[in-house]
């Protein structure tokens, strides 16, 4: 992993990162882009005090799974992995150098494997996808404080 930007965005509250990214080049990295998104929101919830549920914590680190293990599996070359809270929610926005955009396949119970973009989708509040002048970006979006039961990550409920 190289961690290549780090800082505050429009809607830090009490300083400190609102905003990471770093690129990843190898399939092992996966564990650290989850370990990533964990740190992030962590710090999130303790620097900026933004509520950040149990659920989201883990939906978070499974979407930036699934979408950085599709980006290392399909397209040549490092993908970026950007993590940004706004308004409530963290953008996880995936950039790699193959254009094609994916496409969700039809569910099928006895398919292994290939169901990434399908738990992204079914998981995230909106999901975007677009051609860039060299590959494409996916962005997903989760909000922080969904919990029903209303569990915070890292404090006692």
């Amino acid at each position: 992993m190289v961690r290549t930007a780090m800082g505050e965005g429009q809607d830090s509250l009490l300083g400190g990162p609102v905003t990471v990214s770093a690129a990843f080049e190898g399939s092992a990295e996966i564990a650290e882009a989850r370990q990533l998104a964990r740190s992030f929101l962590t710090d999130v919830q303790a620097v900026h005090g933004l509520p950040v549920s149990e659920r989201a914590m883990g939906m978070v680190q499974l979407v930036v799974s699934e979408l950085v293990t599709n980006a290392r599996k399909y397209a040549p070359g490092p993908c970026l992995l950007t993590l940004e809270v706004i308004d409530g929610a963290v953008e996880v926005t995936v950039w790699d150098s193959e254009p094609i955009l994916p496409i969700a396949k039809a569910a099928n119970p006895g398919r292994v494997g290939q169901h990434g973009l399908e738990i992204v989708m079914a998981v995230c509040r909106s999901i975007e996808m677009h051609r860039e002048p060299v590959g494409k970006r996916i962005k997903a979006t989760v909000v922080l404080a969904d919990d029903p039961g209303g569990h915070v990550a890292g404090r006692m409920g």
